[in-house]
C-alpha cells in the first residue's frame, strides 16, 4: 500500500505524489513495486535489500540515492515469538523520500498522527530520518513495557505452580528481548554514523540528536536490564525445579527403605532354617509386629534427619 504524505505543519495525506513530500509504502503489490523500481527510479539492490528480514541497519550510497536501513518493532502474529523487529528503508534522493517496509507497524501511523498534533514541519530528508529513528526508539520502550507485564505475570503463575506453559512463556519473552537487543544496538550504530557524515552535520538539528541519542540509550538500558532479570529468573527457577527434583528423590529413597524392612523380615522368617517360632501359633503375628515396630522406628528415624 501506497499513502502519499506532503509536509504542512505536519504530514498531511494526498492523494498524488507531493513535492518534497514523502511516500510510505507498506508491503508493496507488484504494480507497486513497478512503480518504485521504474518511476522513481530506486536502485532495486536497494528494494532487494530491504525485503530481507534479516537485514541490518547501515547507510549506503548508489548513483546519488541514499539508503538507510534501520529496525523497527513490530507485534507479530507468532504465538512463540510476540515480539519482533523488521528492517524498514529509507531511500532518498533530491526531492523524493521513500520509506519502504514489508511488515505492517503501527509506528508509521502514529509518527504522522504525532507530526499533525504537534504541527512538526520536517525540515530536510535526514531530519525526517531521525525523527523516524526517534520514533521507532519510542515504540522499542513502548513494547518493553508490554514484555514487563507478560514477565510478572508468568512470574505470578509460576509462584503458583511450576509449569511447562509457562517457562516456555518465559523461554519466548527472552527470544524477543534478543531480537530487541540486537536491533537496538544495530540502530545505535547507525545513529552515530549518521551524526559523523561531514558533509550533512551542519543540516542536523543538535536538539533532535540528543533526543534520539536518549532515547536509543534508554531503550538499549531498559532492554538489557529486562533481559537480565529474566535470565536471573530462569536460572533461579531452574535452580528450584532441581532442588524439588532432589527432594523428591529424597523422599523415595527413603520410602523405598522403609517398604524393604518388612520385606527383610519376612525373607529371615521364610528361610528353611529353624528360627524358635516357625512351630509358634502367633509366628505370623510376631513377625508382622516386629516388621511394624522396625518400619515405624525407621520413619521416626528418617523424619528426625529430614530425610522424610
Amino acid at each position: 500500500m501506497i499513502t502519499f504524505y506532503k509536509n504542512e505543519k505536519g504530514l498531511l495525506k494526498t492523494e498524488t505524489q507531493e513535492k518534497n513530500g514523502w511516500i510510505n509504502v507498506v508491503c508493496p503489490t507488484k504494480e507497486e513495486k513497478k512503480f518504485l523500481l521504474q518511476d522513481l527510479q530506486i536502485p532495486e539492490a536497494f528494494y532487494n535489500d530491504i525485503e530481507d528480514i534479516d537485514e541490518r541497519p547501515r547507510i549506503e550510497i548508489e548513483d546519488g540515492w541514499y539508503l538507510i536501513i534501520l529496525r523497527i518493532p513490530f507485534k507479530s502474529d507468532d504465538a512463540k515469538l510476540p515480539f519482533n523487529t523488521a528492517p524498514m528503508g529509507l531511500v532518498f534522493k533530491d526531492d523524493v523520500f521513500v520509506s519502504l517496509t514489508f511488515h505492517k507497524t503501527d509506528i508509521l501511523s502514529d509518527f504522522v498522527l504525532y507530526t499533525q498534533r504537534k504541527k512538526i514541519e520536517i525540515e530536510n530528508h535526514f531530519d525526517l530520518v531521525l525523527k523516524l529513528l526517534l520514533s521507532s526508539s519510542v515504540w522499542f520502550l513502548k513494547y518493553l513495557k508490554q514484555i514487563n507485564q507478560r514477565i510478572k505475570l508468568a512470574e505470578d503463575n509460576l509462584e503458583k505452580s511450576i509449569k511447562n506453559e509457562e517457562l516456555q512463556a518465559l523461554l519466548q519473552i527472552e527470544k524477543c528481548l534478543v531480537f530487541f537487543v540486537t536491533s537496538i544496538k544495530g540502530n545505535d550504530i547507525l545513529f552515530r554514523r549518521l551524526k559523523n557524515l561531514k558533509e550533512h552535520r551542519d543540516a542536523f538539528n543538535e536538539d533532535l540528536l540528543e533526543d534520539v541519542e536518549i532515547e536509543l540509550k534508554q531503550a538499549e538500558e531498559t532492554t538489557n536490564i529486562y533481559s537480565n532479570i529474566l535470565t536471573g529468573m530462569m536460572d533461579a527457577y531452574a535452580s528450584v525445579i532441581s532442588n524439588n527434583l532432589n527432594v523428591i528423590m529424597k523422599r523415595l529413597t527413603s520410602i523405598s527403605i522403609i517398604l524393604m524392612i518388612p520385606t527383610l523380615v519376612a525373607s529371615f522368617y521364610g528361610m528353611n532354617v529353624p528360627n524358635h517360632i516357625e512351630e509358634n501359633r502367633y509366628g505370623f503375628i510376631i513377625v508382622i509386629l516386629i516388621s511394624l515396630v522396625i518400619s515405624i522406628f525407621g520413619v521416626f528415624l528418617f523424619k528426625k534427619k529430614n530425610l522424610f
